[in-house]
């Protein structure tokens, strides 16, 4: 076949709806009973049609197990990477309160160890003191005060 013998689409369309057009027009000037009987043949006909194959196309992403799933699962498809952004979210706000309630107690500790303590807390901002308190009493000064008393 040449390709000048081909029919673009808007000319096919255009030759199906004059074919239509004719049959149209034909049957109605048929009889009743043949009418009755070409109705019957279409309603035969389109009860042992075959369904027409569509093409849906759907994400399918492999699973856990290595099967293959399909949009079964369309809400966690969509949502589940929810799940584990709120559980980093939900860890990180858990660390930073569990180090402030550190930081809460530590302070604490150290309010009631100048509180309790026999040592005035100016004491505690006394260079002198603080040098003492990092070295500890000096080893000559313990022989001192066990031995001779004074």
């Amino acid at each position: 076949m040449a390709k000048q013998d081909l029919l673009d689409s808007t000319e096919v369309d255009q030759f199906g709806r004059a074919t239509a057009a004719l049959l149209r027009h034909g049957s109605q000037s048929l009889p009743a009973d043949i009418k009755d009987r070409l109705y019957a043949a279409r309603i035969k006909a389109l009860a042992v049609k075959k369904p027409e194959k569509v093409a849906i196309t759907q994400f399918a992403l492999a699973g856990t197990a290595g099967n293959w799933s399909s949009g079964s699962r369309a809400f966690w498809n969509s949502t589940g990477w929810m799940a584990p952004l709120i559980v980093l979210v939900m860890g990180l706000v858990g660390i930073a309160q569990w180090q402030q309630d550190s930081r809460i107690n530590d302070i604490a500790e150290l309010d009631i160890a100048l509180l309790t303590d026999d040592v005035p807390p100016d004491a505690y901002a006394d260079n002198g003191f603080l040098g003492f308190l990092k070295n500890g009493l000096p080893a000559d000064s313990d022989k001192v005060s066990l031995d001779s008393p004074k």
